[in-house]
């Protein structure tokens, strides 16, 4: 009879350390979810450069460049939290180092200088123009690592100015999202 009072009792005893067990388990995963800190975003601080023109012909759209680069660089400039390196400081980065136009093509020597200028991200890009269809292809690339963060590829139909703003502003938005 005090045999079976032992079993009886170590039995009990393993049950309520298994139960014991199971809900310190369970409080400890449900605090590491409730305890989860997502990191606030800290100010990006990104330096664009001018979109390529890789169409065909470029017979009627001089400068076009410019004009995309400059509303992906306004549509930029609207996000919180979010810093744009001048335009100019890059061009004057590229006097003061005495960089000519045939090394900045190389986007390890473009990271250099945007490191340079204190970015921590950089935006590279083109477009081309194909019949009534315009594709814009961006890729924001880390400064230190030179890894592609994101890429954002954008055809729109239409040939006039106003989509092709339009998707530069659309990909500026959705390439820092």
């Amino acid at each position: 009879m005090i045999r079976y009072k032992k079993n009886e009792w170590s039995t009990k005893m393993n049950r309520v350390k298994y139960v014991y067990i199971g809900w310190c388990l369970f409080f400890l995963g449900i605090s590491g979810c409730v305890s989860k800190t997502v990191a606030p975003k800290v100010n990006q601080t990104i330096a664009v450069w001018d979109l390529s023109d890789y169409s065909a012909s470029q017979d009627s759209r001089t400068h076009m460049e410019e004009v995309l680069t400059a509303k992906f660089i306004q549509a930029l400039q609207t996000i919180p939290d979010i810093t744009v390196v001048e335009r100019q400081k890059l061009a004057l980065a590229l006097d003061e180092l005495n960089i000519g136009t045939t090394a900045v093509t190389d986007e390890s020597t473009r990271l250099k200088i945007g490191k340079i200028l204190g970015a921590t991200q950089m935006v590279f890009g083109g477009y081309q123009v194909f019949g009534d269809m315009m594709r814009l292809d961006i890729r924001l690339v880390d400064v230190e690592t030179g890894k592609i963060i994101k890429a954002i590829e954008k055809t729109v139909p239409g040939t006039g100015m106003t989509e092709w703003l339009a998707a530069a502003e659309a990909a500026a938005r959705e390439l820092v999202e």
